[in-house]
C-alpha cells in the first residue's frame, strides 16, 4: 500500500508555497508592464524572457544537483528566484525587467527539476506515477490559489513584491527540516548526461508524449482564453471556464497516476490521447462545452506525468535527473512552439483551429502509441 513519507510531504508544502508566487508573478508581470505604457512588442518580449530562463535553467539543472545536492540546489533556486522577485521594485525599465525575469525563469526551471529528481529518485516503479500525480496536483493548486489571491489583493507592485517574496522565503522552510536522500547505490556509476537521454530508443515515446503534452497545455493556457474572449464570453467568465479548465485536470491526477501504475503506463497513454482527440471533436462540434472542457483538461492535463513515469522506467536510478531534464525539456519546446504555430492559424483562418492542431498532434502520437503493439518494459530504475 503507498504510503507518504515525511519528506514527500514536507517537499510537496514546499513547492506549493512556491507555485504560488509563480502564478502571481506571472499573471501581475505583464499588467504592471502594460500599467506603464509599454507596447505590446516589449510585454511579449519580458514575458519570453521568463520561458527562456526555463530552457537555461533545464540545462544546467543537472549539473547544480550533482555538485551541490538536491537540499543545496534546492536553496540556492529559491534564493535566485527570490533575488530576481525583489529586483523587480528597485529596478524599473524594460532591459532591467527581461534580465530579471530571464534570472526568475531560471530559479524556477531549477526548483522543478530539483522536485520532480527527488521524487523521480525516491520512488518506485510501483508508486512513482502517484508520486508524479500529487506533485501536479500540488502544482495546479498552487496555481489556482495563485489567480486567487490575485482577485482579492491589492496589485500594486511595491504592495505585492514584498508578501510575494516573504512566500518564496516561507517555500523553503519545510526543506529544512528534511534531507533530500536518494536509494542509488555506490555501483550505480556517476550520474547521467541530458544528451544522450533524448536519443535514448527505449524511452523516445515517453520524451514524445511530454513534447505532445507541452504543445497541448501551452495551446489550452495561452490561447483557450482568446477564444473565449472572441466567442463573446466576459473577461470575469473568461476565468471561471479555465478555472473549469485547470480543475479537471487536477481532478484527474491521482485516479490516472493510479491507473497508470496499475496497468500500465502505455495502454493510459493511448486512453488519454484519444480522449484528448474526443474532447477536441466535442469542442468543435458545440457540444455542451462544460462536459467537453472538463474532459479536455482531465485528459490534457495528465499527459506529462504519465509520459515522463513512463520514460523513466528503462534508466539506471543515477540516470533519472538526466532524464528528468530531457524531459522537461521536451516539454519547454513543446510549450514555446505549440501557442506559436496555433496562434498563426488562428489568426489566419479561424478560432476553431486551436482544437483542430490539438486533435491533429494529438492523433499523431496516438498513432505512436498504438504502433507500439509489442512493447515490453524491462524495468531497470529501481528504488
Amino acid at each position: 500500500m503507498f504510503t507518504w513519507s515525511r519528506p514527500v510531504v514536507l517537499l510537496l508544502c514546499g513547492l506549493l508555497l512556491l507555485t504560488v508566487s509563480i502564478a502571481v508573478l506571472n499573471t501581475l508581470v505583464p499588467l504592471w508592464l502594460t500599467h506603464d505604457n509599454l507596447p505590446t512588442w516589449q510585454v511579449g518580449v519580458v514575458s519570453s524572457s521568463y520561458y527562456t530562463g526555463n530552457l537555461i535553467g533545464t540545462l544546467l539543472a543537472g549539473w547544480l544537483i550533482k555538485h551541490y545536492g538536491f537540499n543545496r540546489s534546492y536553496y540556492f533556486a529559491s534564493l535566485v528566484f527570490a533575488v530576481a522577485t525583489v529586483a523587480l521594485g528597485l529596478n524599473e525599465g524594460f532591459w532591467s525587467w527581461t534580465l530579471w525575469r530571464l534570472v526568475a525563469g531560471i530559479g524556477c526551471a531549477w526548483i522543478w527539476v530539483v522536485v520532480e529528481s527527488a521524487l523521480l529518485c525516491s520512488g518506485t516503479l510501483r508508486n512513482r506515477g502517484q508520486l508524479l500525480a500529487a506533485y501536479m496536483i500540488v502544482y495546479y493548486l498552487g496555481t489556482v490559489a495563485g489567480q486567487l489571491l490575485v482577485s482579492k489583493v491589492s496589485t500594486e507592485l511595491l504592495n505585492v513584491l514584498p508578501w510575494i517574496t516573504a512566500v518564496i522565503v516561507a517555500g523553503v522552510l519545510p526543506v529544512i527540516f528534511m534531507k533530500i536522500t536518494t536509494t542509488a547505490s555506490e555501483e550505480d556509476g556517476a550520474p547521467g548526461r541530458m544528451w544522450p537521454m533524448l536519443r535514448r530508443r527505449s524511452s523516445r515515446l515517453g520524451i514524445n508524449g511530454c513534447i505532445i503534452s507541452g504543445i497541448v497545455l501551452g495551446s489550452l493556457y495561452g490561447l483557450m482564453p482568446l477564444y473565449l474572449s472572441h466567442q463573446g464570453i466576459s473577461d470575469a467568465n473568461v476565468g471561471y471556464w479555465m478555472a473549469l479548465l485547470v480543475s479537471a485536470g487536477i481532478v484527474g491526477q491521482w485516479p490516472v497516476g493510479r491507473m497508470a501504475d496499475r496497468y500500465g503506463r502505455l495502454l493510459v497513454l493511448r486512453v488519454q490521447v484519444f480522449i484528448v482527440i474526443l474532447g477536441s471533436i466535442a469542442m468543435l462540434s458545440n457540444m455542451a462545452m462544460v462536459p467537453a472542457l472538463f474532459i479536455l483538461g482531465a485528459a490534457g492535463f495528465t499527459l506529462y506525468p504519465v509520459a515522463m513515469s513512463w520514460a523513466c522506467e528503462t534508466v539506471k536510478h543515477h540516470e533519472l535527473v538526466a532524464m528528468n531534464q530531457a524531459l522537461l525539456l521536451s516539454y519547454t519546446i513543446g510549450s514555446l512552439a505549440g501557442p506559436s504555430m496555433t496562434a498563426m492559424l488562428m489568426q489566419n483562418y479561424s478560432d476553431r483551429l486551436l482544437f483542430v492542431m490539438i486533435a491533429a498532434v494529438a492523433f499523431i502520437y496516438l498513432v505512436m502509441l498504438l504502433r507500439k503493439a509489442d512493447h515490453h518494459i524491462t524495468p531497470v530504475a529501481q528504488a
